[in-house]
């Protein structure tokens, strides 16, 4: 028999500056952060030099700052966008609401009070937390753009990391552009947070080789739907961005839409999901590799449904059509519009949308030229059973306990394991703990312990002579008479 809630005896919201103040306290009890332990780093060649740089301010970024400040480690963040414009939440993501269940914690890093649901309900109460059902997109990232402030973190907005360069000495290289003008700096551990397309860019099929980008955009484009008013529109694809965009096509007034589906229905199961268990968190960097392999390669192949939520934002359209059984095999350029053939024959569009997810394409990155082919990859060293070849898991990079890149020719680019790839890429080698909302703070505190460890092997003869000199005494001699 399902539980009545009273919402009506609901405790009431608190505010959030009630709630701030009982993170706060929460914090100190905690000793968070961590009083500073590392040794002073001095300029090198003039340029100043970083414990830890993070290339991106988004909700995976933020979580590994927070965890290290945890740990005593100061952390510097870098991220491309405005202030409060990190991620995807406030640009090119389209879905009404998370995918997420709203109990998880996400970020929050065992914090109660850091997690989504205590700043909703110091807002809205309990009783709107009760009837709230997905969590809000725009809301979440309201809720982000909290946690940066509360955490204390310290983000450059608006720079760019034009260039990442291991170095034999122990620091990574930095090239930065800003409005203010270009710089340089060094890092002693350099942490890749940047999203989906973390080593690449979006997987764009071959047949959009030769068209016109006026006529079609890649569902993670920065796109003004309301250009669309009035035209026929394709979308590739049938996952959650394809549904996204093509539901904000029809609310921006396309004449028509039609989704572009390889196969002959939808799956149903979101087999991701079932995969979430603590011990798979934990334990999936140190299964065997067959074993990593068979699991992810199971999840690509059954794939991951459409929301319910966004197929239904689409179906609710009666111009809206689903056309199963139709890859892509041919487009081309039709006088002002675009012919795209499929199995079940040719479609007239005016623009197409193409929902087609991302891949690790080095090229795309050029910040990261100078060790990009130095990376080994998971293709560079294992074969899996016949008839489970995958592009995306081969591309993947074949990361180090720490998420760090190894040398595909060992003692060809002396420094690259200095760099750390928080980022999607990193699924098959350590599970889905370094993006997705479910095991982010995991991976966080994975990665930022780890440092912890590293820095202070690397420092030891420093801590040890910290250990000598320490003279701060338990006793005074005065606290007995001798017999």
């Amino acid at each position: 028999m399902p539980l009545h809630v009273d919402l009506a005896a609901q405790p009431p919201a608190i505010g959030l500056l009630a709630l701030e103040q009982r993170l706060a306290h929460d914090l100190l009890c905690l000793g968070w952060p961590a009083r500073a332990w590392m040794p002073a780093q001095p300029p090198v060649q003039g340029l100043p030099v970083l414990d830890v740089a993070i290339i991106g301010a988004g909700q995976a970024g933020m979580a590994v700052a927070a965890c290290l400040g945890q740990q005593g480690i100061h952390a510097v963040l870098f991220d491309r966008q405005p202030a409060g414009e990190e991620g995807p939440w406030a640009s090119t993501a389209r879905m009404e609401t998370l995918r997420s269940p709203k109990e998880l914690t996400g970020p929050a890093l065992g914090l109660p009070a850091l997690t989504f649901r205590a700043w909703y309900e110091a807002q809205h109460g309990a009783a709107g937390w009760a009837v709230l059902g997905k969590i809000p997109r725009l809301q979440w990232m309201d809720y982000l753009r909290w946690y940066r402030r509360v955490m204390a973190l310290d983000v450059r907005n608006g720079t760019t990391v034009a260039a990442v360069l291991p170095r034999a000495d122990g620091r990574v290289l930095l090239q930065l552009r800003a409005a203010e003008g270009d710089s340089q700096v060094l890092a002693r551990r350099v942490v890749l947070a940047t999203g989906r397309d973390g080593l690449g860019g979006p997987a764009i099929p071959g047949c959009m080789a030769a068209i016109d980008r006026n006529h079609w955009a890649h569902s993670s484009d920065p796109l003004d739907h309301s250009r669309l008013a009035g035209l026929r529109v394709g979308v590739i694809g049938a996952g959650s961005s394809a549904m996204d965009s093509a539901a904000t096509a029809l609310e921006c007034g396309a004449a028509s839409v039609d989704l572009l589906i390889r196969r002959s229905d939808l799956p149903r199961i979101n087999k991701s999901k079932g995969a979430g268990a603590p011990g798979l968190v934990h334990g999936h960097y140190h299964l065997p590799d067959a074993h990593k392999w068979r699991l992810r390669y199971y999840i690509n192949t059954t794939q991951v449904p459409p929301p319910q939520g966004s197929t239904l934002r689409v179906s609710r359209h009666p111009n809206a059509r689903f056309r199963f059984g139709c890859p892509v095999q041919a487009v081309q350029h039709d006088g002002p519009a675009l012919r795209v053939t499929t199995p079940r024959g040719d479609f007239i569009y005016d623009f197409v949308l193409v929902s087609t997810g991302f891949k690790v394409d080095w090229s795309l990155r050029p910040e990261y030229a100078a060790f990009a082919d130095q990376v080994r990859a998971w293709k560079h060293r294992y074969t899996p059973e016949a008839g489970q070849h995958d592009d995306e898991l081969a591309d993947a990079p074949d990361l180090g306990p720490l998420f760090e890149f190894q040398e595909r020719t060992p003692g060809a680019c002396l420094g690259l394991d200095r760099i750390h790839c928080f980022c999607y890429p990193a699924t098959l080698s350590h599970g889905a703990v370094s993006g997705d909302i479910p095991a982010i703070s995991d991976g966080a505190r994975r990665l930022a312990s780890g440092l912890a460890g590293l820095f202070y092997r690397e420092d030891f003869d420093h801590h040890l002579a910290m250990l000598e000199a320490y003279d701060d005494p338990e006793l005074l001699g005065d606290e007995w008479v001798p017999a």
